[in-house]
């Protein structure tokens, strides 16, 4: 009876296994061949083009999706390669293969992946090489989703598009452990999303960005950017900022930027630009072009903290209160070898270690091979509320530049290490133009808005 009872069981699991297999496997006429191509035909009125007719490959293999999707089973490609284009995927598509292997190349004429206002979709352990071919006017990315609530991108890799990688408009979900290289715009590019995630991804030799997450108008997104290794970003379309950011935020309030290893970007490894509560911490930024960690124009709430920057024109830079850029923390980081070229000319000069100007606390920094100002403190009236203590400064023209310019507010600078500070620890400025003596022993009675104290300079 023990043995009977093994062997139904035994038959069981075997039946399941094959019911699995059967699930997965796609029929014969979708594994890889050698067809030279698996064009979709695309819609003559949508896009004002004819079909391709005479492609009956790419028409069932649309269908063999749509069937999949409806069934809730994975469309599985074993490996090879599937030349393909036009696919439009419907809810609940999910589509897998082996990693490295299964490789979907686009042929042109469109676009390869699209979705729109669906519930759920999941691409997994696929290569998708777009080969910089042509995508059409109406298509932004070589994968492009638009109101699907959650997107799951998998451990894939994605290559070769003429403009982003991935756009995800008005889409939750999370973007992980996948390789995303050679876009002619931007590696992620989100925009208007909710909650989305994107980890432990690797993002690199892009043209214009690496990962951006954007919204129309300023409005909470709650986007998660960890983990993730960007680097090799170029700015091919120029700019002053626009182009050339590893992680890029723009009016998109309460995201979180951590522990990602940024390197090479023309211009900015981090900025966040009219982003309210953002929190950029524990990242390695290096060799950045421009200013490695930007907190710019409109914005309410950020945290700079525990990171590591080493090579960049600028530090970190806490500006533009002009447009109600305010209230920010930036502690714990550790700012080296800077340089004073950049990629144009700006007002002030570039090899800055940390300025900022309402409103924000700078503590506990290191910064040391700042070529023009350790500090910047205020620029020009636009300096309210700032307190500056324990930080130690090395190696720097002028240890710290404090704003005395007509208007401009309260500065408390206590406490702070000046060493290696040649042309001063503490002076005061209007706008560009040195005005005080030092100002590091005990201050000056002339500027009663400044509290300065207990500072050592060596």
């Amino acid at each position: 009876m023990k043995n009977q009872s093994l062997t139904s069981t035994r038959r069981a699991m075997l039946g399941l296994t094959a019911a699995s297999a059967a699930a997965l496997l796609a029929p014969r006429a979708f594994a890889a061949s050698p067809q030279p191509d698996l064009r979709g035909s695309i819609d003559p009125v949508k896009y004002k083009t004819l079909p391709d007719a005479g492609d009956r490959k790419s028409v069932s293999l649309q269908r063999m999706i749509n069937e999949a999707s409806r069934a809730g089973v994975p469309m599985f490609l074993p490996p090879g390669t599937y030349k393909v284009s036009n696919l439009t995927l419907p809810d609940n598509t999910r589509i897998t293969g082996v990693p490295g292997a299964s490789r979907i190349v686009y042929t042109g004429d469109g676009h390869l992946f699209s979705a729109e206002n669906v519930r759920r979709i999941e691409l997994s352990n696929i290569v998708i090489d777009g080969q910089n071919r042509w995508l059409g006017d109406y298509a932004n990315a070589l994968v492009q989703f638009t109101g699907v609530d959650e997107v799951v991108i998998d451990n894939c890799e994605i290559l070769g598009s003429r403009k982003h990688a991935v756009q995800l408009e008005r889409c939750g979900g999370r973007i992980e452990r996948s390789r995303i290289s050679g876009a002619g715009q931007s590696g992620i590019y989100a925009v208007e999303t909710n909650r989305m995630s994107v980890t432990g991804n690797a993002v690199f030799d892009c043209g214009n960005g690496g990962i951006l997450v954007h919204r129309w108008k300023k409005a909470t997104d709650n986007a998660i950017v960890t983990n993730n290794r960007v680097y090799r970003i170029r700015a091919n379309d120029g700019g002053t900022g626009q182009n050339g950011n590893g992680i890029n935020i723009f009016r998109a309030d309460n995201v979180m930027v951590a522990n990602n290893h940024v390197s090479d970007c023309a211009f900015t490894a981090i900025r966040a630009n009219s982003g309210s509560n953002v929190q950029i911490s524990g990242n390695q930024c290096l060799r950045s072009g421009e200013t490695a960690i930007y907190v710019e124009f409109e914005f309410e709430g950020a945290v700079v903290a525990d990171n590591m920057i080493d090579g960049a024109a600028n530090g970190i830079s806490i500006a533009n209160f002009d447009q109600g850029g305010r209230l920010a923390s930036v502690t714990g980081n550790v700012i080296r070898n800077l340089t004073l070229e950049g990629p144009y000319k700006p007002d002030v000069g570039f090899g800055i270690g940390i300025a900022a100007e309402a409103d924000t606390l700078i503590s506990g920094n290191v910064v040391e091979g700042a070529p023009r100002w350790g500090l910047q403190l205020g620029w020009g009236p636009y300096l309210r509320n700032l307190v500056v203590t324990g930080n130690i400064i090395r190696k720097a023209r002028i240890g710290c530049a404090v704003s005395v310019a007509e208007g401009a507010g309260s500065a408390v600078i206590t406490d702070n290490v000046f060493e290696d500070t040649p042309d001063g620890a503490i002076l005061g400025f209007e706008w560009v133009k040195k005005v005080t003596g030092e100002l590091a022993a005990a201050g000056d009675a002339a500027y009663p808005q400044l509290t300065i104290e207990r500072n050592r300079v060596s």
